[in-house]
């Protein structure tokens, strides 16, 4: 029988190395963006203003309790059913070549759910009682990465046992693909352009998700569902008209 105090430790652990990912993450891009060198990077601020402290507190709310949430799913995963996953932890156990496979295979699985997911949040009555949680930031920053609805919250969580129970991945792979995660995630809502000049153009950038793509969406409420890719938004025709001309808007020179 497991411990209740095991139980608690392990949700406890977990839950400080999500939080802690958030944290550091957000806090570096906020530091950077939006106090030390917010006038170097103004040229590539996406919309010309910035959100007001109640967002920032918001979007901190919210996120602390989707961390909750993603600690809760992970003590599920890896405390009470980590003997059913294919979760390995012997780096022998398979090659070189299919670690690096498992990591293209949980980019185009994560990106799948989360665009078929991100519309099914845009149905009408899930929008207006789920996803417009999200939404209040029309012009989001790093915090904004985690503050979801605690439905949307559970929903975002559970790509951790869909990657779990699928194919099998080495811990360090599981582990060090949820950091780039958030990594990627704060990038999304940067409010800043990091990709250069024309890099939406180029044969590999048109099908890159950028921060100009996901500012858009939560400017305009709609198009533009992807996550790390925009495979899925131009198969399905969900690509915005206006993100071409607002990322060469945003990654014009300073002159």
């Amino acid at each position: 029988m497991i411990k209740s105090d095991n139980f608690l430790d392990y949700w406890l652990n977990g839950g400080f190395v999500i939080l802690s990912r958030y944290l550091l993450t957000a806090s570096i891009a906020f530091l950077l963006f939006y106090i030390l060198f917010k006038k170097q990077f103004w040229f590539r601020k996406i919309q010309k203003k910035l959100p007001k402290l109640k967002d920032y507190q918001r979007d901190i709310g919210y996120s602390l309790i989707s961390i909750s949430i993603f600690a809760t799913v992970s003590l599920i995963i890896f405390f009470y059913l980590i003997s059913y996953t294919n979760i390995y932890f012997d780096f022998n156990k398979y090659s070189i070549g299919y670690y690096v496979f498992s990591w293209i295979w949980m980019l185009f699985i994560h990106d799948t759910y989360f665009y078929w997911m991100h519309r099914m949040m845009h149905h009408p009555k899930l929008y207006r009682k789920v996803h417009l949680i999200h939404h209040k930031s029309t012009n989001p920053s790093p915090w904004t990465a985690y503050a979801f609805h605690p439905l949307e919250g559970f929903l975002e969580a559970l790509i951790a046992p869909i990657i779990a129970f699928s194919l099998p991945v080495h811990i360090s792979a599981f582990g060090f693909f949820f950091l780039f995660q958030i990594i990627y995630n704060v990038y999304g809502h940067l409010g800043f352009e990091l990709y250069p000049k024309g890099f939406h153009k180029t044969i590999v950038g048109k099908w890159i998700n950028t921060s100009v793509s996901h500012n858009l969406h939560h400017k305009r409420f709609n198009g533009n569902y992807g996550l790390y890719f925009l495979f899925w938004d131009r198969i399905m025709g969900t690509i915005r008209e206006d993100y071409d001309t607002t990322f060469e808007k945003t990654t014009a020179s300073e002159n």
